[in-house]
């Protein structure tokens, strides 16, 4: 969630009176420290979602995307991906097709950064956590579902 700050800090300087991605966060980060529960959570990631797509400009629609996805982690680690996907895409979009790939090689490289930065100290920083994100028995869903799908393909 910490790659979410720069694209909602981007987004609200354009959409300063749309709130729904910034509730999108803070709730989430709420919900990952065990302060409140995934219903609250989940209505305020599908909110930024729904922003999203009123949104009639491309580049903040795929931005307000990104936040939402960056908010999913909590849930299930696969939405991760989301972020970077929608984020990048917000920067092909900002610069255009001749002139993306320095913001996007720079934007991979602090993505690389951060995520060495937490491996490194998340287990230092003493961060309180929900129950449910500290238990390591438990099985990644998604993860499940994608090697049930493998196997009927196989057959």
């Amino acid at each position: 969630m910490d790659c979410s700050k720069m694209p909602l800090e981007e987004f609200e300087a354009k959409y300063p009176n749309e709130h729904r991605p910034r509730i999108c966060l803070e709730l989430s980060e709420d919900w990952a420290r065990g302060k409140i529960k995934m219903p609250a959570a989940k209505r305020a990631i599908l909110d930024s979602h729904a922003a999203a797509k009123e949104i009639k400009d491309s580049q903040y629609s795929a931005l307000c995307h990104a936040i939402g996805h960056g908010g999913a982690t909590v849930h299930v680690e696969t939405h991760a991906i989301g972020l970077p996907m929608y984020e990048l895409t917000a920067l092909v979009l900002k610069y255009g097709k001749n002139d993306f790939s320095k913001p996007v090689i720079d934007k991979v490289n602090y993505y690389y950064d951060h995520l060495l930065y937490w491996q490194e100290n998340t287990d230092k920083l003493k961060l309180e956590w929900a129950d449910f994100l500290l238990d390591d028995t438990r099985s990644n869903k998604e993860k499940l579902l994608g090697e049930k799908r493998k196997l009927k393909l196989q057959d």
